[in-house]
């Protein structure tokens, strides 16, 4: 299958939250070249959460990687990871949040969960059925998220799936 869009994007990304823990700066110490990064850590404190950002962001720019901010207003200087007009990437689980990522101008969209996933555990997933028919519907590449790792990834590809990102699969 022909890819739908073009290869200005990362295709590997890392999705950071509490749960990294002390592996979160070794995972991006082993990020290739060129990957994303989707900075969460929702729950920390705001004087915390800026240290560690600042702390990523040293390792982000030494690696020369691409760092997306979650939940940040549009002063920020990162580019925003979220639901807002204007955000850069978007988190989407259903066909009408893709349109409405899509219609708020999200150039990338990370669909979730494909699998099931420790973040949520018992959670539904879409699964390989569900995932091809939301990929109808997106007209940015889409990221797929949730229970992934390189092979499960790599067995999307034929869905148009353009990469790939997780948490648990770069915890090692």
């Amino acid at each position: 299958m022909r890819p739908r869009h073009p290869s200005i994007w990362p295709q590997l990304w890392l999705m950071t939250d509490e749960r990294m823990g002390d592996a979160l700066l070794p995972a991006l110490k082993r990020l290739p070249h060129g990957a994303g990064v989707v900075f969460r850590h929702y729950s920390l404190p705001a004087t915390q959460r800026r240290a560690l950002l600042n702390t990523v962001e040293r390792i982000v720019r030494r690696r020369r990687l691409l760092l997306v901010v979650a939940g940040q207003s549009r002063a920020h200087r990162h580019p925003i990871h979220g639901r807002v007009r204007g955000a850069l990437t978007a988190p989407v689980h259903s066909i009408p949040e893709i349109i409405a990522a899509q219609r708020s101008g999200a150039q990338l969209l990370f669909i979730s969960p494909v699998y099931p996933t420790q973040s949520h555990p018992g959670a539904a997933h879409l699964g390989r059925v569900r995932l091809g028919l939301m990929m109808q519907h997106a007209k940015v590449p889409v990221i797929a998220l949730g229970g992934m790792n390189r092979a499960r990834a790599k067995g999307l590809k034929c869905l148009g799936v353009y990469g790939w990102a997780g948490i648990d699969a770069f915890r090692t």
